[in-house]
């Protein structure tokens, strides 16, 4: 599967399963019982489940309820008791003692009346979908046990037979807060959870095991939600639109900013040129190429509405920053890792003026070599620093950088937290990139990306994405909604080109994506 369908009104915030738990406790202090909570979300559970079992089968399907020892479990008993209802075939298979629930899941349980059998009995070949209510979100331990059989056989009979599984809130196994399986973790071909999606959802691998996603409404006020204080986000136009640059019928060229892209050496300006077009395509109103002349004659052959500016070294590239119009840099694509490269990124990095500097590519391997000295630079400038590492990049950065494990939240192994922490460190915008691009701010806000398409996978599309971003910043769009509604734009352009996408394709792309946007 490659794109996973996510069905939701457009809702922002990504609550981790602690803060879920706090809506839950401030929905209730204010008047919602915790009951009729638990009935809209195991009825909006048996709608997922009718719907997903109905479209795979032309007779009466058989459902298999997994119900756990808690609110997830008592979820799974509301479920089955309206699919009873409606003429489905229901039998619910409970791990533990259905006496030693309590609360709401009691209650739950207590008023379904159907076939109940003990876990250890459950064989999924007797069904036609099985709904796993076992845990939530919360679950912070590998399965074990009782459940780690039933979810062993269970994804063995969902591979080999194509049989249909909905897991309610997340996969059982999965952690909702990194999106990492606790070992054994249940693939689910829909999910339905309640009042805001998790990070889990969206971060890998959690976003695969989910399969397509729902969310379902069932009573939470939305007035809950400025008291959990809420910093991670799905990253979509709701969360950047507002910001971005509106073109004036009495602007021109100077008002929409200057990106200045360094070039690398003769023979590898491809990447810079790629920023530099994607740059312009983001309405930047002027972009320039600054590089060795060798290197200049190589981007005159390739381009036209992009300006060249020579520049022999570090001490000319000076010069050129002393021009405070230019407004926006690109430094990293195809710069190369050589002393020269070095000197080029010193210059960018003691440049303390209040243009914004992206560093990407080969910019961020020479920051790792003194990450010490990049960092306090960074710091003491006045204008942003976004980084757009991949993994690899990522993982040395974090190397040269003291990382003491209290300074995790309470996911150490979490990609979010990751992006987090070293946004922090640094004082610069974060952009991790993968299937669930991250771009994290020093003040803890954080977005998420969901539906990248595969095809962005290619040479030269980070190279893009740099060139976007600045191309944004130069027209005054502050860092965090400049990196994010680039990673989006990016998203939108490689789906628009499709299989086959080469980087080359993308910035032509933009321009179409762009031109027929009619807002969130």
């Amino acid at each position: 599967m490659t794109s996973l369908p996510i069905h939701w009104p457009k809702t922002l915030e990504l609550l981790t399963p602690e803060e879920m738990g706090r809506a839950d406790a401030a929905a209730i202090s204010g008047g919602v019982p915790g009951f009729a909570l638990m009935e809209k979300a195991g009825e909006a559970v048996a709608d997922a489940a009718a719907q997903l079992s109905l479209a795979q089968s032309r007779r009466t399907p058989r459902i298999g309820v997994l119900c756990g020892p808690g609110n997830n479990g008592g979820d799974g008993y509301v479920a089955a008791r309206h699919l009873a209802k409606r003429g489905f075939v229901v039998t619910c298979f409970a791990l533990g003692d259905q006496a030693t629930l309590k609360g709401d899941a009691a209650e739950a349980a207590q008023a379904w009346t159907g076939a109940t059998h003990n876990l250890p009995d459950f064989a999924p070949q007797n069904f036609d979908l099985v709904i796993d209510a076992l845990f939530g979100a919360g679950l912070t331990r590998a399965l074990d046990g009782v459940a780690a059989e039933a979810v062993g056989c269970l994804n063995e009979w969902h591979q080999m037979t194509g049989g249909r599984v909905l897991a309610v809130d997340v996969p059982s196994g999965l952690d909702g807060a990194s999106g990492q399986a606790r070992g054994l973790a249940v693939e689910a071909d829909a999910t339905i959870t309640f009042f805001r999606l998790k990070p889990g959802h969206l971060l890998m691998p959690g976003r695969k095991l989910c399969g397509d996603l729902h969310l379902a409404h069932i009573g939470i006020p939305d007035h809950v939600l400025p008291g959990l204080a809420v910093a991670t986000f799905l990253n979509g136009p709701a969360l950047w639109s507002k910001h971005l640059p509106r073109q004036d019928v009495e602007g021109h060229k100077y008002t929409r900013g200057h990106v200045l892209v360094v070039s690398g050496p003769e023979f590898h300006t491809g990447a810079a040129r790629l920023a530099a077009r994607a740059a312009a395509r983001a309405g930047a109103g002027l972009v320039t190429i600054s590089g060795a002349p060798a290197a200049l004659k190589d981007h005159a052959a390739q381009v036209t509405a992009i300006m060249l500016a020579p520049m022999k070294g570090a001490s000319e590239l000076v010069q050129l920053l002393a021009d405070a119009r230019k407004n926006a840099l690109v430094i990293g694509p195809g710069l190369g890792l050589g002393v020269q490269a070095r000197d080029l990124l010193e210059a960018v990095l003691q440049d303390t003026s209040a243009r914004a500097v992206v560093l990407d590519a080969d910019a961020l391997t020479l920051m790792a070599r003194d990450m010490a000295r990049a960092v306090s630079l960074i710091q003491a400038r006045i204008g942003p620093v976004i980084l757009t590492p991949h993994e690899g990049e990522f993982a040395r950065l974090m190397k040269r950088l003291a990382r003491p494990v209290e300074s995790y939240s309470q996911a150490p192994d979490s990609k979010l937290e990751r992006a987090r922490w070293l946004a922090k460190a640094t004082g610069a915008v974060v952009l991790l990139k993968g299937p669930d691009t991250i771009v994290a701010s020093p003040d803890g806000r954080a977005s998420i990306a969901t539906d990248l398409p595969p095809s962005l996978a290619t040479a030269g599309s980070g190279d893009v994405l740099a060139g976007m971003i600045s191309g944004l910043l130069a027209q005054g769009m502050a860092a965090f909604e400049a990196a994010s509604a680039a990673v989006w734009w990016h998203g939108r352009a490689g789906a628009h080109v499709g299989r086959g996408l080469t980087a080359d394709d993308l910035p032509e792309a933009l321009a179409q994506v762009l031109g027929s946007w009619k807002g969130p």
